[in-house]
């Protein structure tokens, strides 16, 4: 995974093999008026054990401090998106009225698209209201993996 972060906190975590990564990097730098270096800080090192743990299967309560760059419709998507229970999925439909605009899933779908912390803000759980995967800018593969993997460890 890549991940962006300064001294306090991360900005971008997404799959190195993302498809438009780099303009997903590009956009974060623009958003946060930063230069981009590679180097170790605080929330890297977070991240990175938190990865570890959640990967090898164990529930993860996510301590990694963040900063989501977005709109004020965006941030409201990507707060209700991480109460989104471990091993659950629901649509974008759902996740419309849950932030209460229920016409406004295409919206929601929009702003679900343009997370830029991948698992953390978990986007993967969100499906079409027929329950078919539909996107994941990380491949679909990975998005039915982690849906997978989410259940596999909250049921246990």
């Amino acid at each position: 995974m890549v991940a962006i972060a300064d001294e306090e906190a991360l900005y971008l975590l997404e799959f190195a093999q993302r498809r438009n990564l780099e303009r997903g990097i590009e956009r974060t730098r623009q958003k946060a008026k930063a230069t981009i270096v590679s180097d170790r800080t605080p929330p890297i090192d977070s991240i990175e054990g938190e990865l570890r743990r959640y990967f090898a299967g164990e529930a993860v309560s996510w301590k990694t401090a963040i900063r989501p760059l977005g709109t004020s419709l965006q941030l409201q998507v990507w707060q209700e998106l991480q109460k989104i229970p471990l091993g659950t999925t629901c649509s974008y439909a759902d996740l419309a009225v849950a932030i209460g605009r229920p016409s406004a899933f295409r919206a929601v779908a929009r702003a679900n698209s343009t997370n830029a912390l991948a698992i953390i803000i978990p986007c993967h759980r969100v499906i079409n209201a027929s329950g078919a995967l539909g996107g994941y800018a990380g491949g679909l593969f990975r998005k039915e993996w982690l849906i997978q993997h989410e259940k596999d460890f909250a049921s246990d």
